[in-house]
């Protein structure tokens, strides 16, 4: 059999991987993917883990509940060598190794662009897994109980102050949807006042959500200074050490919570690793048939598709575009990247890569949105049903889609759970302090004798 290698589970890497199974026959070829989760995020549905609108693991796909003939190996894809089709895989445990393929598929996926500003890797959290989700909103939750047992004062202000960095569609929805939280949580904490909400979107350029056309973006602004928040645009994160923020405006504050979601950068390995050939950004260079390559030099049995790869967009009428690197388009290019190989294993051709965009949807917190698709555009709460119902129908699996159907059923009904589990970041602090309250890494051992 013929080895399909996979290099990342993430959406387009999922999905190639899912049809494969639907449409290889039995002893056609084998398929392998690597990736060190095992699980595949909807990366839509964080803000609403942030916002405790539905649970982390539902918007976490498994892996191996759904690829049931694929081989799932848990480690990175550290180096890329097509010369010899070899990959250097680092997996969580265990010295390095090689694996060998016939056909490979990269789809690494992007990582979260960052710059050298003090304290932000010190102070920030990311939003682009599930982990830092459920971290953000733990560490809003447990910023309540804090504050709640303080007088006013600086550090009651610090705790209930939060800053996001970046206007793009993450970060404008996790903004929205955790302000959302925030002011709902007042209702239960009677000793905090709305006027002590502290909420900061910070943003580089002259206004947020660049995929919407400025007059909605615009709105959306108004929206969210309507609802106490302050948005900065022009504006840059100059420093961030010890929670204290300076942006060039000359705006000053401690920030109990800074959120960076400034963007997207190439995966490492794609970038400096291999010796495909990547443009200026770090992208793998794709045909419009996703073979990896130009229209004059292609490159046998290799493939790309999702956030790492500039995929030429023939649906816009402008030379040279790229598709975008989102959600809509990796989940289509990964199930015409397996009709494919499929096609070519067979000794078909394969087809080019077209998809008319559908519009774009955000979510601003419950029963607030906005949608556009080309002229068209609908805010409020019919946006954030749309929203809802999109991305309901989107989430791979009917068992997925259950599952958040009912979060979200018995959410309208009892309200959103506001429990913190902050201290499963640290499950052994209990068992080791053992209860007492003046040694926190637990009482002094006694020595006899």
């Amino acid at each position: 059999m013929r080895e399909i290698l996979i290099v990342g589970g993430g959406y387009a890497g999922f999905y190639t991987a899912w049809r494969l199974e639907k449409k290889l026959h039995p002893g056609e070829a084998r398929v392998t993917v690597v990736d060190p989760r095992p699980y595949m995020t909807y990366q839509p549905f964080l803000p609403e883990v942030l916002a405790g609108s539905i649970e982390a693991r539902h918007a976490a796909v498994s892996l191996r509940r759904h690829l049931h003939r694929t081989r799932l190996i848990a480690g990175t894809v550290t180096e890329i060598r097509n010369r010899t089709r070899k990959v250097t895989v680092r997996p969580e445990s265990g010295p390095d190794y090689e694996l060998t393929y016939d056909i490979l598929v990269v789809t690494a996926g992007a990582v979260t662009r960052t710059f050298p500003i003090p304290g932000i890797r010190e102070e920030a959290f990311g939003l682009k897994h599930v982990e830092e989700a459920v971290a953000i909103r733990d560490r809003l939750l447990t910023s309540f109980d804090r504050a709640a047992a303080l007088p006013r004062g600086p550090e009651r202000a610090r705790l209930l102050t939060v800053t996001f960095v970046g206007g793009g569609f993450s970060g404008v929805e996790g903004f929205g949807e955790l302000l959302s939280l925030a002011t709902a949580l007042l209702k239960r904490y009677p000793e905090l006042d709305a006027s002590e909400l502290d909420f900061h979107l910070v943003e580089m350029q002259g206004r947020i959500l660049p995929e919407v056309t400025d007059e909605p973006g615009a709105w959306v602004v108004r929206s969210l200074q309507r609802r106490g928040a302050r948005v900065h645009l022009n504006t840059q994160l100059l420093s961030a050490e010890k929670g204290h923020v300076v942006l060039s405006d000359g705006n000053e504050f401690d920030s109990g919570l800074i959120v960076w979601t400034a963007g997207n950068a190439s995966n490492p390995t794609v970038h400096n690793h291999t010796d495909l050939p990547v443009d200026r950004r770090g992208l793998v260079v794709v045909r419009a048939d996703l073979r990896v390559g130009t229209e004059s030099d292609v490159v046998p049995d290799v493939w790309a598709a999702g956030d790492d790869a500039a995929v030429p967009d023939l649906a816009v009428e402008q030379p040279g575009a790229f598709a975008v690197a989102n959600a809509q388009h990796a989940v289509r290019q990964g199930k015409r990247l397996a009709k494919n190989i499929v096609a070519t294993l067979r000794g078909g051709e394969p087809k080019d890569y077209v998809h008319h965009s559908l519009g774009v949807v955000a979510t601003l917190g419950i029963g607030r949105g906005i949608f556009q698709y080309r002229a068209l555009v609908i805010k409020g709460l019919p946006a954030w049903v749309m929203h809802r119902g999109y991305h309901v129908l989107a989430v791979p699996t009917w068992e997925r889609k259950v599952r958040v159907l009912a979060v979200w059923s018995t959410a309208a009904l009892f309200g959103r759970d506001i429990v913190s589990l902050a201290s499963v970041q640290h499950p052994r602090a209990a068992f080791v302090s053992r209860g007492d309250p003046r040694h926190p890494d637990g009482p002094p051992e006694t020595t006899t004798r």
